[in-house]
């Protein structure tokens, strides 16, 4: 995936560029809490990004504390006509709505 940095136990970050301070910022998703990092070039983000997952990790255990965001639920809002279209669309593939968003998410991430 474009601007995602990969790291041990399949956590990863968003990077991007913040042009006011001349760095990159790596912020990790997906996390029970925030953990980001900043570096001028790409092996200092992948040194800082470790660092900092690593301090994000142990004060998780410490804390007792799932490192990871329960996911899997989330609010979708969609215009009248686009809800009404994908239920038409679901159903017509004989599917539920929640299934057929899920596999039209499944194949944006694919291609």
């Amino acid at each position: 995936m474009k601007n995602v940095m990969e790291f041990e136990g399949g956590y990863q970050a968003v990077i991007t560029y913040d042009p006011e301070i001349e760095m990159f910022r790596g912020e990790f998703v997906g996390l029970n809490g925030g953990a980001d990092f900043y570096a001028k070039d790409a092996e200092s983000l992948k040194r800082e990004g470790k660092t900092s997952l690593d301090v994000f990790l142990r004060m998780c255990a410490e804390d007792g504390v799932s490192p990871r965001k329960v996911q899997g639920k989330f609010a979708l809002r969609l215009p009248p006509d686009v809800y009404h279209s994908a239920m038409v669309a679901a159903a017509a593939e004989g599917k539920s709505l929640n299934a057929f968003i899920t596999d039209a998410v499944r194949q944006v991430m694919a291609g």
